[in-house]
This record gives structure tokens, C-alpha cells and sequence, in this order.
């Protein structure tokens, strides 16, 4: 299930981000401290969804406009993440194409997660362009992919 973000799940959300999985295939890999985290919170959690699993919060789905990423709680799903990552999907394309009545939905993948951009295939999504990017200094290889209604 997704569910707006609320102020109390500020605090939550940050150690998901700063994990080691999630930094290492995420456009900002630096660990990200509460302050730095708190300021993003308050310009950007009206965009904010909250995946829960069972009733229990488990990951993050951001829209800015027609764009989105997410992440998910890696240590408290453990062997349910894969499972994780398909309702997640699934439920955000529903939400994007139903409650937000976009149009199109795209986002970047950097071109090793090859994980996330199978699952992105799998959900109707598709390579539309790549292109080089700095990634805290480093030049990588961005994948944006997109789907319609």
C-alpha cells in the first residue's frame, strides 16, 4: 500500500536512504546526515509516498512532476525484497497513472542497477536514451526509461 508521507516518517526514511545498497545505485551516493535530510524533507514530502508491507512502512516513492525514483527499507525486508520491489512498482504506476492522471512516467536508473531496470521492463517501461552523469564526482551511465498510460 503507499500512502502520503507524514512529518513522523521523516526520521524513519533516512536510514533506508542511507544504506549501502541504496547509496550505491543512487544519482547522490554520499551518506546523508539528518540536517541535509530534514531540509530535502521539508522542500519535497508533499511528493512523498510511503510503501508499507503487511501495514508495516518499508520504502519510499518520490514524484516530482512526471518523474519518480524510489527506495525501499533493504535490513527490514531482508528475504522480502524482491517481493517488495513488484508491489512497490506496481502500486506507483497505479498511483501515477490513476490518482496523480499522468500522462507519461520516466525516471533514472544508472545502468548497473540491472536489477531495477529488468523490473522497470518488466512493468511496461522502456530505454528511451542514455547518457553520461556525474555521480559525486564520478561520470556513470544513466538509463532513462519511461512509460505511458
Amino acid at each position: 500500500m503507499l500512502r502520503p508521507a507524514r512529518d513522523s516518517d521523516r526520521d524513519l526514511v533516512l536510514p533506508w536512504r542511507n544504506h549501502p545498497s541504496v547509496r550505491a545505485v543512487s544519482l547522490t551516493t554520499h551518506e546523508i546526515d539528518p540536517a541535509e535530510h530534514a531540509a530535502w524533507w521539508a522542500r519535497r514530502s508533499s511528493g512523498v509516498l510511503i510503501y508499507e508491507d503487511d501495514g508495516v512502512p518499508a520504502g519510499v516513492v518520490i514524484f516530482n512532476g512526471s518523474t519518480w525514483s524510489f527506495y525501499l527499507d533493504v535490513e527490514g525486508l531482508g528475504r522480502r525484497l524482491l517481493t517488495a520491489w513488484m508491489r512497490l512498482e506496481s502500486e506507483a504506476v497505479e498511483y501515477a497513472f490513476g490518482t496523480l492522471g499522468l500522462e507519461t512516467l520516466g525516471g533514472e536508473t544508472l545502468a548497473d542497477n540491472k536489477q531495477v531496470l529488468a523490473l522497470h521492463r518488466r512493468f511496461g517501461f522502456r530505454e528511451t536514451r542514455r547518457y553520461e552523469r556525474l555521480v559525486d564526482g564520478v561520470p556513470k551511465t544513466v538509463v532513462w526509461t519511461e512509460r505511458s498510460r
